[in-house]
């Protein structure tokens, strides 16, 4: 056989072996994403909701607190994330506050930064007094019923205290909807710190891809779906999806668009 003969058979069995190998990568590809579409069509095992936001309508709390710093509403988007920056301070430098007593102070912060005066009491009193009483949005009832009659378990999961939570719904109507109340005051770790997710998950004795989060926060969709949960976003007013997190199966602008989409899930 000659020189060329060998040369020219070589090359042919290399382009044989390159089509099979990409052959084969497409058919893994396929399969991948024929699983991941069935993943989705897939009930999840336990439903866990956030609450401030998501279930509860925080308007009034934020006129409270709105006319704590002085009749300024456009100080409310700063007070939030300066809440929130400073509950994942205190988780990473391992210290456990409770989150209306970290709002507070983010509130004396938010007011001293803008020539408010404002007292730690005062603080307190504009942020728990109206959030231990504030209603659930109008369509919640409505869906969290449909859920449970669709067989779903319904699980609270919230940065609020224990107390707080079970006192919030008492007074919005809602403590009979929920087969567990989790609160991360049990494990001293804010979401969106993945370890709140991962105790989440053992607590309720499921893996993290048989949970799903419902919740209208980017940060908290994006925490749930880096700890390897589903998600489920909220689109209430005002609220964003993290555009460097993977996106969450389900999408909608209420809970009873969501209850519609979940219950058609086999």
């Amino acid at each position: 056989m000659t020189n060329k003969r060998r040369a020219f058979m070589k090359k042919t069995a290399l382009l044989s072996l390159g089509g099979a190998a990409v052959s084969s990568l497409g058919f893994a590809a396929t399969a991948t994403s024929q699983a991941e579409g069935t993943a989705q069509n897939i009930r999840p095992k336990v439903l866990f909701f956030d609450v401030n936001e998501t279930l509860l309508d925080l308007t009034t709390m934020k006129k409270s607190v709105g006319d704590a710093l002085g009749g300024r509403p456009d100080l409310l988007p700063l007070w939030f994330t300066t809440m929130l920056q400073y509950s994942l301070v205190t988780t990473v430098g391992r210290q456990y506050n409770d989150f209306g007593v970290i709002g507070a102070a983010a509130l004396q912060m938010v007011a001293a930064n803008n020539g408010i005066t404002i007292s730690e009491e005062d603080a307190k009193t504009a942020i728990l007094t109206p959030l231990r009483s504030i209603p659930a949005h109008s369509e919640v009832k409505e869906a969290l019923t449909q859920l449970k009659q669709a067989g779903f378990k319904i699980v609270s999961f919230t940065n609020s205290s224990n107390i707080g939570v079970e006192t919030q719904f008492k007074n919005a109507g809602l403590i009979d909807y929920f087969d567990e109340r989790l609160s991360i005051e049990d494990i001293g770790k804010f979401k969106p710190d993945t370890d709140a997710y991962d105790w989440a998950a053992r607590k309720m004795g499921i893996a993290p891809k048989e949970c799903m989060l419902v919740a209208a926060h980017g940060w908290d969709i994006a925490g749930a779906i880096w700890a390897n949960w589903r998600g489920a976003f909220i689109s209430r007013p005002g609220a964003q999806l993290y555009p460097l997190a993977d996106k969450p199966e389900i999408n909608e602008s209420n809970l009873k668009l969501v209850a519609e989409k979940l219950i058609a899930m086999k």
